[in-house]
């Protein structure tokens, strides 16, 4: 059984016991957070049904907060002098997933 969860403007595939790392969610270490399901997969029965995904409970417990790898940019226009670097780590979240109940 695994389910298609959205967070972070993301969708994810997940299955109870594995671990994702997704954008940043507010919360202490150990917490539980919930997502809303988009699609569930059990054996051969696909639910895509708003109403039936409703009742659908996707859950996790916060694991870690970490930071992605650098990403470096550097803008540069030619002929004029100009140039600029910046970089960026995004924040992330390491989640388990301990539950998918219908």
């Amino acid at each position: 059984m695994y389910a298609i969860v959205k967070t972070g403007g993301k969708q994810y595939k997940v299955a109870v016991g594995d671990v994702v790392e997704v954008e940043k969610l507010e919360g202490e270490l150990g917490s539980e957070v919930s997502f809303p399901a988009l699609l569930v997969v059990d054996g051969s029965e696909v639910t895509t049904d708003a109403d039936a995904l409703a009742k659908v409970s996707v859950t996790g417990k916060l694991v870690e907060q970490t930071k992605g790898p650098k990403i470096r940019i550097h803008k540069f226009k030619n002929k004029t002098g100009y140039h600029k670097r910046q970089g960026h780590r995004q924040k992330l979240t390491r989640v388990e997933v301990t539950g998918i109940t219908k």
